[in-house]
């Protein structure tokens, strides 16, 4: 058969894989490496099978040729294959010894130089050993060495900024600190023409910075993009409406506590992209926060039968929130022991969220082990120094410890940390710290945080008799037994605030006898 007949059955090929149809593809590339014995039509023959799902012959192909272990390409797939095949430790062994420095760069392998495979020159292309590397990340996360694999998907991104399955890994995953992931990305070598791509980068790595850096970095965005594409006047020609952006923006106003402004944001991206898994995430949380619970009925419904691998800690166990979610299910119902279990596998996963320590530190107060709590909570901190209910839980713990006035300090920082106006969702806060004031002593203080907390809810009963309470010590009876009774209208059969209005009433019946009289 002449040359060009055989270069027309490659471009067969090529059509039948560009038209997904893979029995065509893999037949006809049979017939191309019978005929030509070449190591090129033979990767495409590897790569037909390959797509068409038969992983096992794709491999005993690869394996049998003379080149695999000199080539990288026939190397890298015969690898996927094993990927595929669910075969981790023969996977590692197909893709070498590769080692990396201090730094977390590769070496330069020996064999680097991989054959000339039918490729478009004019493409860019994503370096061959960054995506071995992401390979064999993959391979030791499955095998639950994550250590090895957080070193192996930093030495991916290194390798080629490019590969961004290896930054998706880390950052999904938790792998990283704040502090790790932004010094992963200032030692990225992006190309001249990728400054739109590390701006990108950069929104999508954990958000803890101050309000106005993180702002700067979308605006650093919009205006990268708007440099790459300046003849285009439309906003969505633009990144600046770009589905993943806007999703990042939404988790970030979750982050800061701005829930109605991440649900409405969530709500029309998801009108735009329904499938979008990152923002649907984020929309759950928002719904959640809200009260939204017909929303999460039906985002649940739709979620088990659009992802039914994904949202089950015995079917996908690198899925954070379903181990948070676990281990709050059985937080809920008291059984601390299943809670801790699953908080402490969340902590062990998923390094870089502070929310299993916070959650273990959380548990161990309901059970008053204030210590253990606040070495936890201390730990969350460490981690993720902006979430304002970290300090929160400091602050609870200094409370139980009485040591009210380190509670006044944590619960003002967690105030400080709230995006203003403050919501009902953080009264909570104020009351406690209207009740620290009370204990110092300090009560008009406590009594301007018990008004600020009536001016967030009204159904309260703590922050009723806690003012109350404190008129009463202040000797002020007739405003004490009015908050007495506002509070019992809530709750008739409280104990604490039946005992103390009769008290008011017997002290005020003194007080109005003879105010000189001390009957104490």
């Amino acid at each position: 058969m002449r040359e060009e007949e055989i270069e027309k059955l490659r471009g067969v090929v090529r059509d039948c894989v560009s038209k997904h149809l893979y029995s065509s593809a893999i037949f006809f590339a049979d017939k191309v490496a019978a005929i030509t014995n070449d190591p090129a039509d033979i990767y495409m023959q590897a790569q037909a099978l390959f797509l068409g799902r038969h992983f096992r012959r794709a491999f005993h192909l690869l394996n049998a040729s003379k080149i695999v272990f000199r080539d990288l390409r026939f190397r890298y797939l015969a690898a996927k294959c094993l990927e595929e095949l669910k075969e981790w430790d023969q996977c590692l062994f197909m893709l070498g010894d590769e080692k990396f420095d201090e730094h977390g760069n590769v070496y330069d392998s020996k064999d680097n130089s991989a054959m000339y495979l039918d490729k478009d020159g004019e493409d860019r292309e994503i370096n061959i050993s960054s995506a071995i590397c992401f390979l064999r990340g993959k391979a030791y996360e499955a095998l639950e060495n994550r250590a090895q694999a957080r070193q192996w998907y930093k030495a991916a991104i290194k390798a080629d900024p490019l590969c961004y399955e290896a930054l998706e890994c880390l950052i999904e995953n938790h792998m990283l600190t704040c502090e790790e992931e932004t010094s992963l990305l200032s030692s990225l070598q992006f190309g001249p023409e990728d400054g739109w791509l590390s701006s990108f980068y950069s929104c999508l790595i954990k958000k803890y910075d101050k309000e106005i850096v993180v702002e700067a970095k979308f605006k650093e965005l919009e205006k990268e993009s708007s440099k790459s594409n300046p003849s285009s006047q439309s906003l969505m020609c633009t990144l600046k409406d770009n589905t993943d952006l806007l999703a990042c923006k939404a988790e970030y106003y979750h982050q800061c506590g701005e829930y109605q402004k991440c649900f409405e944001l969530t709500s029309a991206l998801l009108e735009k992209d329904p499938f979008h898994l990152k923002c649907t995430l984020v929309h759950l949380a928002a719904a959640m926060e809200l009260g939204h619970s017909n929303e999460l009925y039906l985002m649940a419904c739709n979620l088990v039968k659009d992802y039914p691998q994904n949202k089950a800690t015995s079917l996908d166990g690198t899925f954070p929130p379903a181990w948070i979610g676990f281990g709050n299910a059985f937080a809920v119902r008291e059984e601390g022991d299943q809670a801790m279990s699953a908080y402490r596998t969340a902590a062990r996963l998923f390094p870089g969220c502070h929310l299993p320590t916070l959650y273990i530190g959380m548990e161990y107060m309901r059970t008053h082990s204030f210590k253990l709590a606040e070495q936890f909570i201390m730990q969350a901190k460490a981690i993720c120094s902006s979430d304002p209910l970290v300090y929160n839980e400091l602050g609870v713990v200094a409370y139980h410890m009485k040591e009210y006035n380190q509670a006044v300090w944590w619960f003002e920082k967690t105030l400080a940390l709230i995006p203003t106006p403050i919501t009902e969702m953080w009264e909570p806060t104020v009351v406690n710290l209207a009740h620290a004031y009370r204990k110092l002593k300090l009560f008009h203080e406590a009594i301007s945080f018990y008004e600020k907390a009536l001016t967030l809810s009204t159904k309260s009963l703590s922050t009723y008799a806690g003012l109350a309470y404190t008129y009463h010590l202040q000797d002020n009876f007739t405003a004490a037994i009015t908050y007495y009774h506002k509070a019992l209208w809530l709750k008739p059969d409280d104990p604490f605030c039946t005992e103390m209005l009769n008290v008011a009433l017997v002290d005020e019946c003194r007080h109005g006898i003879d105010p000189k009289i001390d009957f104490h």
